[in-house]
């Protein structure tokens, strides 16, 4: 077995963590996915507190702002939401908006629509991530920690008949 480079790892583990969107050099926020979820992290202007905001979670429309002005943010989602699994909080003084993928497994390459998109390096360890949480969630009396792929990994959402809701349903 080859040794992946410290270059290497730290290419994956910054392509598998948070993505940043950066507009005019600033970053207006970042993001990460689950197999299950979208998580939007924004850092709101000081002094501005949950009661100040004024969050809309639509099935194909995210708007974010401070009430009594336009909104922040007022873009579509990259895919299909649940929104009532969906949630937003702020933790830690950070805005954290959790959305629910409607289509468990689907690796969406940008959070929200016309924000740029994932470089290939970065959406195929995404893809291997969530192949990663898919086995987990579906052998959890296996350790796929130190899984790995040889080649592309195959979408998490249609590989070998696709994602099962009730990973309970597969043991025998």
């Amino acid at each position: 077995m080859q040794e992946e480079s410290p270059e290497l790892r730290k290419l994956t583990e910054k392509a598998r963590g948070r993505q940043a969107f950066v507009f005019d050099g600033h970053t207006v926020y970042e993001w990460e996915q689950t197999i299950d979820e979208c998580h939007i992290y924004i850092q709101p202007p000081p002094g501005v507190t949950k009661h100040l905001l004024e969050i809309k979670v639509e099935p194909r429309h995210l708007k974010v702002g401070i009430k009594g002005n336009p909104p922040f943010l007022n873009e579509e989602v990259f895919s299909l939401v649940e929104t009532d699994s969906s949630f937003w909080m702020i933790e830690d003084g950070e805005l954290h908006i959790q959305l629910q993928k409607a289509h468990k497994g689907e690796t969406w390459p940008a959070a929200l629509k016309g924000h740029g998109q994932m470089d290939m390096f970065s959406e195929q360890e995404i893809n291997k991530k969530l192949m990663l949480e898919r086995f987990q969630e579906e052998h959890p009396g296996f350790d796929f920690s130190g899984a790995n792929f040889s080649g592309q990994a195959p979408s998490a959402r249609t590989f070998m008949g696709g994602v099962h809701h009730d990973p309970g349903s597969l043991r025998m």
